[in-house]
């Protein structure tokens, strides 16, 4: 069984993408669609890794990323931002919320798993 990664993001496309780059890799996917339902599936899901996305409804990108920070066992947890935002004061506050990583969409699949792999072996 590979490693798990939960992506969160609100466009059921950009998660069937990513969730398709992923699994030809070889990890296991579960997808969340907004920040709130990521932190519930982070409740019977032990993720290696989280890819999620800025702007989403019910609890953004950041938000989350600081919810995730205070549960138990997922302090260190690798969180990669990725999102349409590119500006450095977007990307600033993602990492003072504990962001480890930032991708631009539009990425290429190659794109993501080199970011992947750099956090989950």
């Amino acid at each position: 069984m590979g490693k798990s990664i939960l992506i969160v993001d609100d466009s059921a496309s950009m998660r069937q993408l990513v969730s398709f780059a992923l699994k030809d890799a070889g990890y296991d996917v579960t997808a969340a669609v907004h920040g709130k339902d990521a932190l519930e599936k982070l409740n019977s899901v032990k993720a290696e890794m989280v890819i999620t996305d800025l702007n989403m409804p019910e609890m953004d990108g950041i938000e989350l990323i600081k919810q995730i920070r205070m549960k138990p066992g997922f302090k260190f947890t690798p969180v990669v931002m990725l999102t349409t935002e590119s500006q450095d004061s977007k990307k600033q506050e993602g990492k003072s919320a504990g962001a480890t990583g930032w991708i631009v969409k539009p990425f290429t699949p190659d794109q993501l798993l080199g970011v992947v792999r750099k956090f989950v072996k």
